[in-house]
C-alpha cells in the first residue's frame, strides 16, 4: 500500500524539465522507496517508505528534489503528502459539488499560504470578478481549490495565480481534478 503522493512542479512541461517516469521509479527505488509508482509524464509519483522510518512529507520532499538535482540534473520543487492528509484534502473541495470536475483544479503547497499569500489571492479573486469571470477559489491547509467555469486558459484568476508571484508560488503545484481523484485511487 503505497503511503505518500510526490507532487513535482514543472516535470515535462513545455520541452523543459525532462525526467523519464521509468527513471525516476528505478532512482526513487534505489534511495529506498517502495511501492513506487508513477501516473502520466508531469510528475505525480505515488511511493511507500518503511513502517519504521522518521522521515515525514519534508524529508521525503528534499529526497526526492535531491534524485531530480542529482541523477537528472532538473532542479524542482516537490509537494509531498501522506495518504491520510491527502484523502482529507480530496474530501475538503469546497467546490466538490459543482458537478465540473474538469472546470476543478488544487494548488498543493509545501505551506499553508501565508498572509502575503492570502493578499495575493484576493487581489487575484478581485480581478477575476473586475474582469467579469466566474472563477472562484478557496484555502483549506496547505491546498488552493479552483473552481475556474470558465476554463482555465480564460481564467485572471488563474492566470494571475500561476505566475510567479502570484499565491500558488511558495512550492506550490497545480493539479487538474481527474489527475487528483487518481492518485487518491493509486494511493490504496
Amino acid at each position: 500500500m503505497r503511503t505518500h503522493v510526490a507532487l513535482l512542479r514543472g516535470i515535462n512541461v513545455g520541452g523543459t524539465g525532462k525526467v523519464p517516469m521509468a527513471g525516476l521509479r528505478s532512482a526513487l527505488t534505489g534511495r529506498g522507496f517502495t511501492d513506487v509508482g508513477t501516473w502520466i509524464q508531469s510528475g505525480n509519483v505515488v511511493l511507500s517508505v518503511s513502517p519504521d522510518s522518521p522521515d515525514g512529507p519534508a524529508e521525503i520532499a528534499a529526497t526526492v528534489e535531491a534524485v531530480l538535482r542529482e541523477d537528472f540534473a532538473v532542479p524542482r520543487p516537490v509537494v509531498v503528502f501522506g495518504r491520510d492528509e491527502y484523502a482529507a484534502a480530496v474530501a475538503a473541495n469546497p467546490f466538490a459539488g459543482s458537478g465540473e470536475p474538469a472546470r476543478l483544479h488544487a494548488v498543493f503547497r509545501s505551506a499553508p499560504p501565508s498572509d502575503d499569500d492570502r493578499r495575493r489571492l484576493d487581489a487575484a479573486l478581485a480581478a477575476e470578478r473586475a474582469a467579469g469571470g466566474r472563477g472562484d477559489a478557496a484555502v483549506v491547509g496547505r491546498v488552493v481549490y479552483l473552481h475556474l467555469p470558465d476554463g482555465l486558459g480564460r481564467s485572471t484568476l488563474a492566470a494571475r495565480l500561476t505566475a510567479r508571484s502570484g499565491a500558488t508560488d511558495g512550492g506550490g503545484t497545480t493539479r487538474n481534478w481527474t489527475t487528483v481523484g487518481k492518485l487518491l485511487e493509486l494511493l490504496g
